[in-house]
């Protein structure tokens, strides 16, 4: 059973298509690409089952994602994350464990789960797509609730580029604090990824990486506003640029006393990005607190360098 919406008169709008207990997909019909399709029915339980982003396309086409890549089968897309979580792993795979590395232990294996979408819409060139999750251990107890809200927006075909925009809210629903963290935390170093991770491409492998005053795998654990990694395609010429940056409200640098955010990133072996939570640090989030992140994901045809980043965001303000 499905339902669909969102085109215009014009047929410029984008175009909503719900498969119920499966996916919402966001098309463009102007150009007849598929944008995005949202997956939240369960997977491989290894896998952490969660709802995740694949495909990710821009507005040519051209595919900025990656999905169960055989060196990372539960890398899927773009996805939230939680890779240490108070000894659980809702990240998928295998554990690191300090002093033993990366070990089998599916009874750390959690799960984010849909519960029910608040809104599925779409407009014009905008389209929405409102989830509430619960969060839990191997043992299915109840740890967190979750508010998502994922907006497709700023859909500009002259320029080939759109955006999505990523807001979660979560919630700690057990009677002792949440702690959240990384490989790093428990001791692996330069491994701080948690929170929205974006699974490039095998074709980017190699790509530039790109920020706001430098460039280059060294921008590992940076932080800075924004952060973008450009590829080249395979199947098709040309490159694709996708920039990840922060609300003002996330309070980055964590100045305003926020938990501060540091960059994973790397363009070996694979191409992966993260605004990690908890790159050094855990994160603690007391009994009925809420944290709330918020994060822009620009997906552009051409290999974008600094200034046209730049003048992008610039242009594009919160």
């Amino acid at each position: 059973m499905s339902a669909a919406g969102g085109a215009d008169e014009g047929g410029r709008g984008l175009r909503l298509v719900h498969s119920l207990g499966d996916r919402i997909t966001v098309s463009d019909p102007a150009t007849g690409v598929e944008l995005l399709a949202y997956v939240y029915r369960p997977e491989a339980a290894w896998e952490a089952p969660r709802p995740y982003v694949h495909p990710l396309r821009t507005l040519r086409g051209d595919l900025v994602t990656d999905y169960r890549p055989n060196d990372h089968r539960w890398h899927k897309g773009l996805s939230l994350t939680a890779s240490h979580l108070s000894g659980a792993n809702l990240w998928g795979g295998n554990t690191y464990v300090h002093g033993e590395g990366y070990l089998a232990l599916p009874e750390r294996v959690g799960s984010m789960v849909h519960v029910d979408f608040d809104e599925v819409t779409a407009g014009g060139d905008r389209a929405v797509v409102a989830e509430r999750l619960t969060w839990h251990p191997y043992g299915g107890g109840l740890w967190a609730e979750e508010s998502r809200r994922i907006e497709v927006h700023d859909v500009d075909r002259g320029a080939g580029v759109w955006a999505l925009t990523w807001a979660s809210a979560v919630t700690n629903r057990r009677e002792e604090p949440l702690r959240f963290g990384s490989p790093t935390t428990a001791g692996r170093e330069l491994a701080g990824y948690t929170g929205l991770f974006w699974r490039g491409p095998r074709s980017f492998r190699g790509g530039r990486i790109i920020g706001p005053d430098g460039e280059g795998p060294g921008l590992m654990a940076s932080q800075s506003e924004w952060l973008a990694v450009t590829g080249e395609h395979d199947g098709s010429d040309g490159h694709a640029t996708v920039v990840f940056a922060h609300a003002p409200g996330n309070d980055h640098t964590g100045a305003g006393g926020t938990h501060p955010a540091h960059w994973f990133v790397r363009n070996e072996p694979f191409v992966g990005l993260a605004p990690s939570w908890a790159f050094f640090d855990e994160l603690e989030l007391a009994p009925g607190d809420t944290f709330a992140r918020r994060y822009r994901v620009i997906v552009a045809d051409g290999a974008w360098g600094r200034e046209e980043i730049g003048a992008y965001l610039e242009s594009h303000p919160w």
